[in-house]
């Protein structure tokens, strides 16, 4: 296991990479969005007494998506989360490898569950209409499923990259890793 940040992208193929730069295009572009909206509509209310109420349902919109879209990015940059000093600590070396592999498999697992819930909730209300601008609310909630489904490749990717490639964790070598030879 590891707990360092492992910037997957350089490994992908070219199509991951382009992938990772349309997802991380998208990302700045909506967030450069949601800024200028809250801000427009922030300044209208404040001197001229009135808001945009399209605006908002956009910044939901671009909210949503911009967190499950940023998912994939995190994936792909390693960037989630991992705390391991107890399993460092407490198992050797190649139960630990166990272990990260069986969590891979489990996140797998959960990313799916989430394809498939955010698939059949987004199918669900698909048909109801959001209140100004008329969108349907089933485009709303299709953030999740292909959020989580870019999230998936990124993660079957990154596991086998990892299955092939395993590294020694941080408390063996003090530069935060080591790729095994």
């Amino acid at each position: 296991m590891k707990d360092f940040a492992l910037d997957y992208r350089d490994h992908y193929p070219a199509v991951l990479r382009w992938l990772s730069h349309m997802v991380d295009f998208f990302l700045a572009l909506a967030g450069f969005a949601i800024v200028t909206l809250v801000f427009c509509n922030a300044s209208l209310r404040g001197f001229a007494g009135f808001d945009l109420a399209w605006s908002l349902e956009v910044t939901s919109f671009l909210l949503l998506w911009s967190t499950f879209i940023g998912c994939a990015a995190a994936i792909a940059r390693g960037a989630h989360m991992r705390v391991t000093e107890i399993v460092e600590n407490l198992l050797p070396v190649h139960l630990q490898r166990v272990l990260s592999i069986g969590i891979d498999v489990i996140i797998t697992c959960l990313l799916i569950s989430l394809i498939y819930t955010g698939y059949n909730i987004s199918i669900h209300t698909w048909a109801q209409k959001t209140t100004v601008l008329y969108w349907p609310v089933g485009l709303l909630y299709a953030s999740m499923p292909v959020g989580m489904l870019l999230t998936l490749i990124f993660h079957l990717f990154n596991m086998v990259f990892d299955i092939r490639n395993p590294v020694v964790p941080h408390s063996t070598h003090s530069d935060g890793g080591e790729a095994l030879q």
